[in-house]
């Protein structure tokens, strides 16, 4: 006896067919898992109300849904700095980690973020006596939670692998959650051992007491479009002072001083630049696939390469910037990096807006669900 074939206009065999609510459904569940969990934000200051902590996450999980890459830049620097803090002070990653989100203050509560900080012997002392499982009792999220979003990820991957390997189509929203899932297990990984979702109420005292400096808000020491600019893509803020604040900004990763003996930025970005063109690349992979119209498919082709391909660009900008000394070449390069983020900024935009437009006229063999019956062995 033969099988029925599915009807793929109707999709009423569920054993072989899936549904559109099923296929936008998937899609949304993996990007919300994918940038809800793997997003770590720094400690933020004391007494902040639910609805600001709120505001805070999003934010950070808006940079994760449009520039993800930005966070993957802050997720190297934050684990560069922790490894050299290990290295250095002798003192493990997670205590790395932990000093660099603003975990450890001082008596009059103030973070304690920077190596010159560390190398005086009552802060160097009281964070070695602080043990690792202290710190990771102040995660909102363990191994095993962070494991199973990795796990939903990783499963979302895997059904686009299979549908490639069937020669099933892969649709435009599909393609766009793979790139999601793909750059956020980076994320994850390089944030394994940070802790997740410490509260501001929640830091380790270290040190002597001393008289306390006039404490400022950590979230509003940056001002003109250049320093926020060099907070989101560098993490650095040139006048921030922990002394005078009580709690590190959302963006932070490490100093000035710390970055310019280091180069923890520079290796950040290399790694920020390949996972952003990876990002891209994966987009490109929905090159063939079945648009609604022609005009469509050349506005996803153009963004997908520009997505790509700027990130790249932007990094050889940032060398050109670093080494010139001249005037017109400085300006010159901040033009074109402005040039460069705006058209970033639409494409990605575009490839939002793009997946969801071309529900509307989906391939029929879209509808028809993975065989996992081909992958499993017949005992008879």
């Amino acid at each position: 006896m033969h099988a029925r074939a599915p009807n793929y206009d109707s999709c009423d065999d569920i054993n072989s067919c899936r549904t559109l609510q099923n296929i936008v459904w998937g899609c949304f569940t993996t990007i919300f898992a994918c940038t809800w969990v793997s997003v770590h934000p720094n400690v933020p200051p004391p007494r902040q109300g639910w609805l600001a902590l709120v505001w805070r996450r999003l934010n950070l999980m808006s940079i994760a849904i449009v520039a993800p890459e930005l966070m993957v830049g802050l997720a190297a620097r934050q684990l560069v700095f922790a490894w050299r803090c290990s290295r250095e002070f002798e003192i493990s990653l997670t205590h790395g980690f932990f000093v660099c989100m603003g975990g450890f203050v001082s008596p009059d509560r103030h973070p304690v973020v920077t190596k010159e900080q560390l190398r005086r012997m009552d802060y160097l002392d009281a964070v070695k006596e602080v043990p690792v499982e202290t710190i990771v009792g102040k995660s909102k999220g363990d191994s095993i939670s962070k494991s199973a979003a990795l796990v939903q990820g990783l499963w979302f991957i895997a059904q686009c692998a299979a549908r490639v390997a069937q020669r099933l189509p892969v649709t435009q929203l599909e393609v766009c959650s793979l790139a999601f899932a793909v750059v956020n297990i980076v994320i994850w990984l390089l944030w394994w051992g940070k802790p997740l979702d410490v509260p501001g109420h929640d830091t380790i005292i270290i040190g002597a007491e001393r008289e306390a400096p006039k404490v400022r808000r950590a979230d509003h020491i940056h001002s003109g479009l250049r320093d926020r600019a060099t907070a989101l893509l560098a993490g650095i803020y040139e006048n921030y002072d922990p002394s005078s604040s009580n709690a590190v900004p959302l963006f932070w990763s490490i100093s000035a001083e710390d970055n310019s003996v280091d180069n923890t930025t520079l290796i950040s970005l290399v790694i920020e630049c390949i996972v952003g063109a990876i990002f891209g690349a994966i987009h490109c992979a929905a090159w063939n696939s079945d648009f609604p119209s022609a005009e469509e498919r050349w506005m996803w082709c153009i963004c997908a390469l520009l997505v790509g391909a700027i990130p790249v660009l932007v990094l050889i900008l940032i060398v050109v910037l670093l080494r010139g000394n001249d005037l017109v070449c400085r300006i010159i390069t901040a033009v074109l990096f402005l040039v460069l983020w705006s058209l970033y900024i639409i494409s990605r935009f575009c490839l939002l807006v793009l997946p969801l437009t071309a529900l509307r006229a989906l391939p029929p063999g879209a509808l028809v669900d993975v065989d996992w019956n081909l992958y499993t062995p017949h005992l008879w």
